[in-house]
């Protein structure tokens, strides 16, 4: 489970705060207006803000205070954080050793990473010669091959289209099944949690006003700001 405990960040003058519980194996998305703080909430689970007030709990461990690179998180932004300089397998080497010592099994694990998102011969490309969708999948690549249970999804398809977003989600939906991870995605289409999350919230403001199974909270028809919004 994740919890946030009267967790709090206060930037230029204006209060963040959220509380939630979310049960392991939970795939959320979160919705809600620009600047409410959705990538804040996530920049503080992944250890790149840091708190004033409160807690972060992951299965029983705090991470409130440990470094980003200690934390069990796998991040992926909407422009993907590719190295432009280095190949797409060194790319996703970093994934497992900063400092690239490899050994034998570690390159498997690339390969097979590669081969999962359909970039097996990809290999020695480098950023700029891949398309924007085939550059996600990199990113996504790098994820499988950290193993680790938390993954952090800030708005990661918003420039794909239509068609090449759902099957990106649809990608992020098998590799989150498989490897029974605990995901938060943060996206402005609430049809991308009608069609793979498992639960949405609704954050506006700062706060996480409601969090719900995606059908219930789909059906909520008495809150003036969600009516707003959708």
């Amino acid at each position: 489970m994740l919890e946030l405990k009267h967790l709090n960040l206060i930037y230029e003058n204006f209060s963040f705060d959220y509380d939630a519980k979310i049960e392991k194996g939970s795939l959320l998305a979160i919705i809600g207006p620009s600047g409410g703080g959705k990538s804040t909430l996530l920049d503080l689970i992944a250890g790149f803000a840091t708190p004033n007030a409160g807690s972060i709990w992951f299965n029983g461990q705090e991470l409130t205070h440990q470094p980003p690179a200690q934390r069990p998180v796998s991040m992926i932004f909407q422009e993907n954080n590719l190295f432009a300089h280095l190949d797409i397998a060194t790319n996703i080497a970093l994934g497992i050793s900063p400092d690239l010592k490899l050994s034998k099994q570690d390159h498997i694990a690339i390969s097979r990473a590669l081969e999962r998102v359909d970039l097996a011969g990809f290999e020695n490309r480098l950023p700029q010669e891949l398309s924007g969708g085939q550059r996600q999948r990199a990113a996504l690549a790098r994820t499988l091959v950290r193993d680790k249970p938390l993954l952090l999804l800030d708005e990661p398809f918003a420039a794909l289209g239509p068609a090449l977003r759902q099957q990106m989600l649809g990608l992020i939906k098998e590799l989150h099944d498989e490897q029974n991870l605990t995901t938060l995605l943060v996206s402005h289409q609430p049809e991308d949690a009608k069609s793979t999350a498992t639960h949405t919230a609704f954050l506006k403001d700062g706060k996480l006003s409601i969090l719900k199974p995606t059908a219930e909270f789909f059906a909520i028809k008495d809150n003036p700001d969600l009516k707003d919004y959708l």
